[in-house]
């Protein structure tokens, strides 16, 4: 089920203190994805899954799902949010703690007066669906963490709604349950024909999870795309920064070279992935990602390798990988070493970087 909105706008608050939540928002979901809003606190990310749901009343704009207007301004529509055919996950899963398992996911459809028969057929096959098996009449407070987050999905979609949302479901886990929680999640979502929104402010989950990424800041939405664009091929500086750690270098356009764009840092020139329509002498952004630089390797042909000479500082080990700094000329750059490498403070290294892994953006 496909959402759009359109020019939806949220402001809270009174006189002087107005904070603008949403400021002409402008998105289409497509049905059938795993969306992901992210961003930092406060971005209005949260806010727009309200909106969406219809525990937040907009102040202007129009919320259409699939062929149905639920919000409208102009138009003078506000549908309920029982009325909307939505799931929703929450932050802190609502699980009841007096009631087993089994009730927690069947409350819904006790509520919507659902034939017995049919309740238990329906909290049957989403229990198996979420590997929940055999733990109906089981107290729902005696799971664990990740356990009460399949019930909480479980209660979603046992009303088999049109489109399922989230915000920030995993945010109280621990790390290494997080991340198995999070593969669960993926693996059951994919298998289902509907349209998941999740909100985080995490962008590995965000990168683990989604066909599509739209990335907040102020309430307004800065960019959107795969995931792989978002992170390899950012169109701001903002987005670049806060997907992913990245090395940002003041940059000059030299010119065209062979499909390349050339530029002039204090590193010396570098050769970049073709920006075509950058003038020369256009002051701009050079964007590279710490695992993007390799030490000490042989170039590859038939590809072109940036090539800069540096020495190794401030070498940390962080388990997967060794961050370090490598001064090149007046700059200082991130790089991740292999876990397997013996780098020592103070040595000369051999920095390479591919063009293609060069992004120019502007300043």
């Amino acid at each position: 089920m496909e959402i759009r909105i359109s020019g939806l706008s949220k402001t809270y608050g009174t006189g002087d203190k107005r904070v603008k939540a949403l400021n002409a928002v402008d998105l289409t979901i497509p049905a059938n994805s795993i969306y992901t809003l992210l961003g930092p606190s406060g971005c209005g990310k949260t806010t727009l899954l309200r909106c969406i749901v219809g525990l937040e009343q907009p102040d202007a704009g129009e919320i259409r799902i699939g062929e149905h207007v639920v919000w409208s301004s102009e138009q003078g529509i506000s549908v309920p949010p029982e009325k909307r055919g939505l799931g929703m996950v929450f932050q802190t899963y609502a699980i009841w703690p007096h009631m087993s398992v089994f009730d927690n996911i069947a409350y819904p459809l006790q509520v919507a007066g659902v034939a017995r028969a049919s309740i238990r057929e329906r909290v049957g096959r989403v229990l198996d669906f979420v590997q929940l098996q055999g733990l109906g009449a089981r107290p729902a407070t005696n799971l664990s963490g990740g356990q009460q987050q399949r019930v909480a999905l479980a209660r979603a979609l046992v009303a088999e709604p049109r489109v399922i949302l989230f915000d920030e479901p995993l945010s109280n886990l621990d790390a290494k349950l997080r991340e198995e929680t999070r593969k669960d999640l993926k693996k059951f979502l994919s298998k289902l024909e509907l349209t998941a929104v999740y909100v985080t402010h995490d962008r590995v989950e965000a990168l683990a999870l989604s066909d599509h990424i739209a990335v907040l800041r102020a309430g307004e939405i800065v960019e959107t795309g795969a995931p792989q664009d978002i992170y390899f091929r950012a169109r701001s500086r903002y987005v670049a920064d806060f997907i992913g750690r990245v090395n940002q270098i003041p940059a000059t356009v030299a010119g065209h070279e062979d499909g390349l764009t050339l530029v002039d840092t204090s590193m010396g020139q570098l050769a970049c992935r073709s920006g075509a329509e950058l003038a020369r002498g256009s002051e701009i952004m050079l964007c590279i990602r710490p695992e993007q630089l390799r030490l000490n390797a042989a170039t590859p042909a038939p590809a072109r390798m940036n090539v800069l000479t540096g020495t190794l500082h401030e070498i940390e080990f962080v388990g997967e990988v060794f961050e370090a700094n490598v001064q090149i000329g007046g700059e200082r750059l991130v790089v991740s070493l292999d876990a397997a490498s013996d780098p020592h403070a103070g040595d000369e290294v051999q920095v390479a970087v591919a063009p293609q892994h060069c992004l120019l953006l502007p300043r």
